[in-house]
């Protein structure tokens, strides 16, 4: 009989232990220790499975750092140019994609439309370990997609998979998803911290070593984070999320890390009955406004990885009936409209702390820098004193404690890009302000957060 041994995995880090313990000595986070049984005489058969790739690593010599070839990789397009956008300009060979989101965001959709187009050019395989066979060719079939040159496999054993690659030899590989994906030497449940290790590092090597494009289907957890253990993220190259609600027609995908590009880029889709479209000009669907001006609506200019965006911000201010005020933020980091409000009442004289404030990003947007200080204090004000901003007017800069307009990346490309879409004025940063007029743009440098709010 097989001597077994028992290990403890931290779920967040992926850290082992021979024992369990409260705090994870290798993160320091609580909790997150889960135990699972290893059967070390099987172990040796998973390197094995891989034939004669786990260990040629291995062989290759030492390089100095100067000599190493500085070559460009290689890419090739997805057929979808947001999607392209947000991989860092196409495909890489040898490269391992994880992506993630909510169910019925439409990763699979987006998948099979990737891989319908690509296997026209080049030899594709999509593996399915949740959906049976007739119900991925249901949905192709649904969505008008060419289905003659895709192949595909029901298979949810890694050995298997792999014994199938190394014979097929496919330049690109859907793994949908890496949750039902289990290895034969771990005895414990698909999904589990250790079958999602095992399985995606066996596959990342295979493709690394074969330069195969691997696209992993990852589950994220009530609160939004991908299933499984954190080391997941560091062992793929490029994680990307889909979001999106199921009553909004639009779906977001956002690069979490990349390591053939730049991060946080953002590409949007449309999700429609023929599948998901791209979105050439996010900015138009995010400033579907009304033609009369109301109090509390403002535009403001983000920057999403290698572009602006417009996006409107809408405050509601009302009495509060309660004890505590309410205040809630959606789209925006709750805890810094509290200190934004805080600015406001100490350097601008504007008092809420009697009022409910409510704060949204219209579009499903998620703004997670801070040039949207200054246009969500803008709203809020606009919407206590009941005053509609011109709807031809743009508003961003970060706003310090200390009541100063900072200035933030980019803004004479925000200022340009929202002078495109028909705006004529814009109140921005002092720093921020171009030194050669933009010609239909009246641009308003302030450096203070009383200048700001009396500009307005």
């Amino acid at each position: 009989m097989a001597k077994k041994k028992t290990a403890y995995v931290c779920n967040d880090c992926g850290t082992d232990h021979s024992k369990w313990q409260g705090q994870c000595s290798g993160c320091g986070a609580w909790n997150t220790l889960q135990e699972f049984v290893v059967s070390a005489a099987k172990t040796p058969a998973r390197s094995a499975s891989l034939g004669g790739y786990a260990g040629s690593a291995g062989q290759n010599g030492i390089q100095r750092l100067a000599e190493v070839d500085l070559a460009e990789q290689p890419r090739f397009s997805s057929g979808m140019q947001e999607f392209d956008r947000v991989l860092g300009g196409g495909l890489v060979p040898g490269s391992a994609i994880l992506i993630g989101g909510h169910p019925g965001a439409g990763k699979s959709t987006l998948l099979l439309q990737t891989m319908c187009n690509l296997a026209s050019q080049m030899s594709a395989l999509y593996v399915t370990g949740e959906e049976s066979l007739q119900q991925v060719a249901m949905r192709a079939h649904r969505l008008g997609l060419p289905t003659n040159q895709l192949s595909m496999l029901s298979e949810t054993s890694v050995e298997q998979l792999i014994h199938t690659l190394q014979q097929h030899k496919p330049a690109i590989v859907v793994i949908d998803s890496i949750q039902v994906m289990h290895v034969e030497g771990v005895e414990s449940a698909p999904g589990s911290v250790s079958q999602v290790r095992e399985s995606a590092a066996m596959l990342t090597r295979f493709a690394k070593q074969t330069n195969t494009v691997l696209l992993l289907v990852g589950h994220v957890t009530k609160d939004g984070t991908l299933a499984g253990p954190k080391v997941l993220e560091h062992m793929i190259d490029c994680s990307i999320m889909l979001e999106g609600s199921g009553d909004s027609r639009y779906r977001t995908l956002r690069g979490i890390k990349n390591r053939f590009g730049a991060i946080n880029e953002l590409g949007v889709f449309a999700m429609l009955d023929s599948g998901l479209r791209e979105v050439k000009n996010p900015s138009s669907i995010f400033l579907s406004r009304g033609e009369e001006a109301s109090p509390g609506s403002v535009v403001m200019v983000i920057w999403e990885g290698t572009r602006p965006l417009l996006v409107e911000i809408q405050a509601l201010v009302d009495d509060s009936h309660q004890g505590y005020p309410k205040r809630v933020a959606v789209g925006l980091d709750q805890n810094r409209l509290n200190l934004l409000l805080a600015a406001m009442h100490r350097h601008g004289g504007i008092h809420l702390g009697d009022q409910d404030v409510y704060i949204n990003v219209v579009g499903g947007v998620k703004v997670n820098e801070t040039s949207a200080d200054l246009a969500l204090l803008v709203a809020a004000l606009s919407s206590f004193r009941d005053t509609p901003i011109p709807q031809d007017t743009i508003v961003f800069g970060e706003v310090g404690l200390s009541g100063e307009i900072r200035p933030v990346p980019s803004g004479q490309e925000r200022i340009r890009e929202a002078a495109k879409h028909g705006f004529r004025r814009a109140i921005v940063p002092k720093a921020n302000a171009p030194r050669q007029p933009i010609e239909g743009m009246q641009v308003i440098a302030v450096d203070k957060l009383q200048q700001a709010l009396e500009a307005i």
